[in-house]
């Protein structure tokens, strides 16, 4: 196996580092085992691909493997939805797990046995205190807990209470299995932590087979171990639960992971608790997990984020040790970078204004070429049809034009892209006032959007023909959040007040070129001068709808430029 030398590991990140010096020295034996262990209690958001490429990265750069298991101990919150939209995402990024795909449930059985191995040694113990019981005699970071009148039952009668546990003689909440280890200890979560809860609940793999189920700390440290995991990448709120797990190990003298842990991510204008994201689909203030407006891999996905750009960005802001927010700007560079490389350029029109060019044939369409990806010249040219009428901008032209403003007003020309120079010669208004229709002329000799006398024009219209365009709806979204930091609220105030009513804009009447007739949900384009566009999963020939992933400009590469310059 080839191994970073010496003077690469340096410039790998620690945790790299770390993995790189085990291969060197042998210290498991040549092997690199990382997982990818999520709760199967809601879909994952762009959080877990930090996490996600991390390990199956780190898997694949060692020649080593990444197992995909589903921590799926607290069936009161988990669902099989979960289950296929957590193998959808990471298949989506780009990542196999081969035929390493475990669920925690798989261990049920072994880890019930080390539970009685505990009760056996004296190391755990049958506890009737209720919940609130329990916070109570836990203490607190300044005050030591103290011991469970029920701490010191025989071994006989806690082996007795617990198998009558397994076997739902009691009601839920009534009992727990608790570890015995030190009620005053500095780490609260050493402080006789419950191992397992009486719920009396089906399980979305394994039944009814079981009414007590471990907690995740219990079930967290034997699932990497039965697993034989090398590396168990963690983030940082498990560090203070890193002696709990191997305190548990040693007790039955299990195989040892290494636990290493990294800072989370966190993105300006996102909220990553999944709590407060499943709030937001069941109190319906977004259409679901997959609305183009949520952090979740599926929502980003349907709008039009691809999974390179992802995997970039994952790469970009790299790992450390320390908390920090990462300003949601980088995410979108790294996306437009993608796109601007790999997304078909096509014409569409947001805002129709009608355009009549009085002195082209009726009844006449040409066929204009028109260059697909100037990034990529393999991908060729297209047809777009042009007509005596025609769609452009409502923003492209002004009656009375400020300084500036170099776009069609009357008496001026500009170029159509691809197509001709066109001149205002007259404005239509409704009895309101408003523009309507705008009267042009064209120029035969300029076919393709130059002039051969030489005279140049000072702006170039993207349009579509009115007769052979589609009609298309179009989505524009922003910040789900007003706020960087959403959980910035006043007292009395919830994250949800800080909610964008702004986020999500719909435009019933837009138009497209005929080509988008061919676009197959989740396929992304350029909107040439208007942003990068997703056809939604809902999108049919019979009715086209458009998200706005991302517009054109990239405010980071701006935030960049303006740091350099300091």
């Amino acid at each position: 196996m080839e191994t970073p030398e010496k003077e690469e590991i340096v410039k790998l990140d620690f945790i790299r580092s770390i993995v790189a010096e085990d291969i060197k020295t042998n210290k498991w034996d040549g092997r690199v085992v990382t997982r990818f262990p999520p709760e199967p209690n809601g879909y994952l958001h762009i959080g877990h691909a930090k996490s996600i490429c991390l390990n199956f990265g780190i898997a694949a750069e060692f020649n080593g493997r990444c197992h995909l298991r589903f921590d799926d101990t607290n069936p009161a919150k988990e669902e099989q939805e979960y289950v296929n939209s957590i193998i959808e995402d990471v298949r989506w990024l780009g990542w196999d797990w081969g035929e390493h795909l475990y669920y925690g449930s798989d261990y049920f059985d072994q880890m019930y046995e080390y539970a009685i191995q505990l009760i056996k040694k004296g190391k755990a113990y049958v506890c009737d205190l209720n919940a609130e019981e329990t916070r109570q005699y836990r203490g607190s970071l300044t005050q030591p807990g103290k011991d469970s009148p029920y701490r010191n039952r025989p071994v006989e009668e806690n082996l007795d209470l617990f198998e009558r546990m397994k076997a739902g003689e009691f009601p839920d909440g009534s009992r727990t299995l608790r570890a015995k280890i030190d009620m005053a200890h500095v780490n609260m979560n050493m402080r006789d932590p419950v191992m397992y809860r009486i719920l009396h609940a089906s399980h979305h793999r394994s039944g009814d087979k079981w009414c007590i189920y471990p907690m995740y700390d219990w079930a967290h440290g034997f699932e990497d171990s039965i697993e034989t995991v090398t590396h168990s990448i963690c983030t940082l709120e498990f560090e203070n639960h890193r002696p709990l797990y191997d305190w548990f190990l040693d007790q039955v003298e299990a195989y040892h992971p290494q636990q290493i842990e990294f800072a989370r991510l966190n993105l300006t204008y996102t909220v990553m608790s999944k709590r407060k994201l499943l709030q937001l689909v069941q109190d319906k203030l977004v259409s679901g997990w997959d609305d183009p407006r949520m952090p979740t891999l599926s929502g980003l996905r349907r709008r039009g984020y691809s999974p390179a750009s992802i995997r970039e960005f994952c790469k970009v802001i790299g790992v450390n040790k320390f908390n920090s927010t990462i300003d949601f700007a980088l995410l979108d560079h790294c996306l437009r970078e993608d796109l601007n490389k790999t997304s078909a350029r096509v014409m569409a029109v947001l805002n129709p204004l009608k355009v009549v060019i009085d002195n082209y044939p009726e009844g006449q369409v040409e066929e204009l070429d028109a260059v697909n990806n100037p990034e990529d010249p393999n991908v060729g040219t297209r047809k777009v049809p042009f007509s005596k009428e025609l769609y452009i901008e409502q923003e492209d032209f002004m009656e009375e034009p400020p300084k500036k403003f170099f776009r069609l007003a009357p008496g001026r020309e500009v170029r159509l892209r691809y197509a001709y120079f066109i001149t205002c010669n007259e404005v239509v208004k409704d009895e309101q006032g408003n523009v309507v229709e705008l009267h042009c002329t064209y120029d035969p000799a300029t076919r393709g959007g130059d002039a051969p006398d030489g005279r140049r024009v000072k702006s170039t219209l993207h349009w579509v023909s009115a007769e052979k365009s589609v009609k298309a709806e179009v989505r524009l979204y922003d910040h789900l959040f007003t706020k960087e930091n959403p959980d910035d609220v006043e007292e009395g105030q919830s994250f949800t007040d800080n909610l964008n009513p702004n986020s999500l804009e719909i435009l019933p009447e837009c138009y497209v070129e005929p080509s988008l007739l061919e676009a197959k949900p989740l396929d992304r384009y350029q909107f040439e001068r208007l942003g990068y566009f997703c056809a939604d999963k809902a999108s049919s020939r019979e009715k086209l709808i458009f998200n706005r992933t991302v517009g054109l400009r990239d405010t980071w590469a701006k935030i960049q430029k303006k740091e350099n310059k300091k």
